[in-house]
């Protein structure tokens, strides 16, 4: 269920369509750091492969992050010598500032990047962004920890992988196999939505990216990669590590109080089958049905506990209505958040006190039940009441779930006859959050490897 439908929503996924030749489909960003030694092969032999393999105009951008050595020389150097190479300077270190910077003012529908010593093979390219071409996905990365993948490099570097994928999927609930893999793409609209609600500037930031994606339900795009280690790699292990817990953290932190806005992410879904409109099958029902029961199973074993701890200092009744009043409080709270996602604090007072009326039906249900055993014999046993109470709130749980489906938490998406804009991109300076969006369609053509590009002049 969507909570928000402010001007941050993506339009549709659409295939980007054609255009004239030399408008750049594909920026790859190469983010460096004192790489005078590396730089030049690097872009020389993805400019080769581009050029050879890639059925669309490109760019590349080197994004130098206050290197201290020459590579802002070789740098320019590259961008006089081959009319696809730009490049950009940032006098802050840092790649997720980089990648922030040149992402968010890049004109290319598809954005990429990737390390500098090209560790990844080069044919996983095309493969990683035509997802986002067609249209078939938001995001997309390559995977180092897929079973097709094949990997070279030294048991430190793996174990250091396996486990930080494995805190992140204890920890965050990441569902993608590979957070740290320096290959990497995204579309545009998607970017500059997405980019203004990742804090991190150094290595976290891909994570970051990956994680507000995922739980804000977009679509990303796994490829496996050939990867050989670097052994000259400059990254400090331990300090990267170190950031990237804190980032964990920090990120656990927000997604459980429910202060990142990620409703603002959630698309129209014109081109998601759950939400056409077909007869005879409700929306999410089979989902909510499932949180529904595992909340109402952990909540019924509360219920029976507190009713046991109650009934000991006090009677029948007035320990169910005890009982049943906290745990019904602690039912909506969870019902909120895991069955009807409904995220903030926007309504949460109406909807416990909604809730709190679906209590007293269920109060009025299982009170009626021992007042009726109660009438059937004087003092009946502690094991038949608990029965008729579980009988009883099988009963109360049945209603109060058709309540919260209807009444509740209704999804309202029918009910918005306002229509919704469709947002696209207008420019705006690195790093900036555009302030509106309007609806583009980024015209492309396919070009052949040796087209002349129009860009040339300038």
């Amino acid at each position: 269920m969507r909570t928000d439908s402010s001007p941050g929503t993506l339009p549709a996924r659409e295939h980007l369509p054609a255009a004239p030749a030399g408008t750049p489909v594909l920026d790859v960003v190469i983010p460096v750091y004192n790489e005078e030694k590396d730089l030049q092969p690097c872009v020389r032999r993805l400019h080769e492969h581009l050029d050879r393999t890639f059925p669309y105009a490109f760019r590349i951008t080197i994004a130098d992050n206050a290197s201290t050595d020459t590579t802002p020389q070789v740098a320019r150097r590259l961008a006089a010598q081959i009319p696809e190479v730009t490049t950009f300077r940032l006098e802050q270190k840092g790649r997720g500032r980089a990648l922030r910077a040149v992402w968010s003012a890049s004109d290319a529908p598809v954005l990429a990047y990737m390390d500098v010593d090209l560790s990844t093979d080069l044919n996983a390219l095309l493969p990683l962004v035509a997802p986002l071409i067609s249209g078939h996905s938001d995001l997309a990365i390559g995977s180092r920890l897929a079973r097709s993948s094949r990997v070279v490099r030294g048991p430190k570097r793996e174990f250091i992988s396996r486990a930080y994928n494995l805190i992140l999927r204890g920890s965050l609930q990441a569902r993608f196999s590979d957070a740290q893999c320096g290959f990497k793409a995204i579309r545009r609209d998607v970017a500059q939505i997405l980019l203004p609600l990742v804090e991190d500037t150094g290595w976290f930031f891909d994570t970051e990216m990956l994680v507000l994606a995922e739980r804000a339900g977009l679509r990303i795009h796994e490829v496996p990669v050939d990867w050989v280690d670097d052994p000259d790699s400059t990254v400090h292990i331990v300090r990267t590590a170190t950031d990237d817990l804190k980032g964990v953290w920090r990120v656990g932190r927000a997604l459980a109080t429910g202060s990142l806005p990620l409703d603002r992410l959630a698309r129209p879904f014109g081109d998601d089958p759950r939400d056409r409109d077909l007869e005879d099958v409700p929306k999410g029902l089979a989902r909510q049905l499932v949180g529904f029961c595992v909340v109402g199973a952990l909540s019924t074993l509360f219920y029976l506990l507190l009713y046991s701890g109650f009934r000991v200092f006090t009677g029948s009744q007035t320990a169910n209505a005890l009982a049943l009043l906290v745990s019904a409080v602690a039912n909506t709270a969870a019902n909120r958040r895991l069955t009807f996602g409904v995220r903030g604090r926007g309504g949460a007072v109406r909807h416990q006190a909604q809730g709190l009326v679906v209590f007293g039906i269920g109060l009025a249900l299982t009170s009626g039940s021992l007042a009726a055993l109660n009438a059937a014999t004087s003092e009946p046993a502690h094991s038949t009441e608990l029965a008729v109470l579980v009988a009883a709130n099988l009963a109360a749980t049945v209603l109060r779930f058709l309540l919260f489906r209807a009444w509740v938490f209704p999804d309202r998406r029918e009910d918005d006859s306002a229509p919704v804009a469709s947002y696209g991109t207008t420019p705006f300076r690195a790093g900036d959050v555009a302030d509106s969006w309007r609806d583009t369609t980024v015209q492309l053509l396919p070009v052949r490897p040796h087209d002349t590009d129009a860009r040339d002049s300038r």
